[in-house]
């Protein structure tokens, strides 16, 4: 059974760091998810960073995230997989960002983001891990 397309953050203005949701995956049927950052609105000098944690329990979170991607300073989409395979204990994740404001104006940073959650079908990885392959 496929999980539908989950949100790990809604769509939000923030100011300070936070956690989103806790998303139950454990009726997914592949272990590999896109996520998809969408920042839409932004101030100049800032960043965003963005991690993802996992949870055997939706209690007790790791220390360290299970994914995480660089800070980004700007509007615009950003992909990337969580591949949860190395992870069999994981049951359940969320999205935990920070943010910083430098330089001039207010030091209050003020970001309008979003993150979206969709299991990668195991067809799908079938045919990327065969292209691949033939690639290398």
């Amino acid at each position: 059974m496929a999980i539908a397309d989950a949100v790990l953050v809604p769509a939000q203005t923030v100011t300070a760091k936070g956690d989103g949701p806790t998303v139950d995956v454990t009726a997914a049927t592949s272990r590999i998810f896109l996520v998809t950052l969408s920042i839409t609105k932004i101030i100049e000098q800032e960043a965003l960073g963005l991690s993802v944690y996992g949870s055997p329990d939706s209690t007790t979170w790791g220390a360290k995230p299970i994914a995480e991607v660089p800070q980004k300073f700007y509007c615009g989409e950003t992909p990337f997989l969580l591949d949860l395979t190395a992870h069999p204990d994981v049951k359940f994740v969320r999205a935990h960002w920070e943010v910083a404001r430098w330089g001039r104006g207010t030091e209050t940073p003020m970001f309008e983001f979003a993150v979206a959650l969709k299991e990668v079908p195991a067809n799908i990885l079938k045919e990327a891990t065969a292209e691949a392959k033939a690639m290398a």
